[in-house]
């Protein structure tokens, strides 16, 4: 058997798992999207369109549906990399059960990421549905909205499994939600342009990766993104979840053979 068909002998695991725990993430996954555009839409939104400039020249409730679409993605990424693989190593031992199979310590953690990047793909593909029955979609670019959430969740998923691999007592993750996460969501351009920022938060706002993906996925969707943006979006991305990947195989290594 090769090592990416025994990678989705974990990801079967993570699915036939996720059959069991589903209800909970119906809230976050299907009612959120509909409850946050409607706010915005209909509470701040309001306010924000009798400005004499609304951010980029489209509706509030428009400009932000994108951003918040590629920010679940990173809240997903992060909350689905932080205690569960944490808990698969000290708590249920779900990884040690799958190392006393074929299944090798790189496939384990493909699998898990693969299922991450499930999760990830389905809550944006609602958004995006939601985004469209609100009108907010300007291009047809908006089908690959998700794709670029996808890739922003695993540029956040693969390098916080890798550290959670080394953690052994979750009080971390609480930082990391508390001091990255949260930071990022409310000022890496979800809600507004970073260019409103001081100088120094708008260039710290760039080197996140939720700005280039919020940036890549508005961009989609409003159809105001260039290639060459585009291609710097996307290639930042994907070296931080390559980076990641490359880590996670080796913490993952270290852990389940030690």
């Amino acid at each position: 058997m090769t090592a990416v068909a025994y990678a989705f002998r974990s990801y079967e695991f993570w699915l036939a798992y996720y059959r069991r725990v589903w209800r909970g993430s119906i809230v976050s996954s299907f009612v959120n999207p509909v409850f946050y555009l409607a706010a915005v839409g209909i509470g701040l939104g309001t306010l924000v369109n009798k400005s004499a400039s609304p951010p980029g020249g489209v509706t509030y409730s428009h400009y932000v549906a994108p951003g918040l679409l590629v920010a679940a993605a990173m809240q997903i990424a992060s909350t689905e990399s932080t205690w569960p693989v944490m808990g698969s190593f000290k708590w249920t031992r779900s990884y040690y059960a799958m190392s006393a199979t074929p299944l090798g310590p790189a496939s384990i953690f493909a699998g898990h990421q693969l299922f991450i990047a499930t999760r990830i793909l389905v809550s944006a593909t609602v958004y995006l549905a939601v985004i469209a029955a609100f009108g907010g979609i300007h291009s047809w670019l908006a089908m690959f909205a998700p794709a670029a959430a996808l890739l922003t969740g695993l540029a956040f998923s693969a390098p916080i499994a890798a550290y959670a691999a080394t953690a052994e007592s979750d009080s971390a993750f609480s930082a990391i939600l508390r001091f990255a996460i949260v930071p990022m969501f409310l000022f890496s351009g979800t809600f507004f342009p970073v260019t409103r920022l001081p100088t120094v938060l708008e260039w710290a706002a760039y080197a996140t990766p939720l700005w280039h993906g919020v940036d890549l996925g508005r961009g989609l969707v409003l159809g105001t993104l260039g290639a060459a943006a585009a291609l710097g979006h996307v290639a930042y991305l994907a070296v931080l979840a390559a980076a990641g990947l490359a880590v996670g195989r080796m913490t993952y290594t270290r852990r389940l053979q030690r």
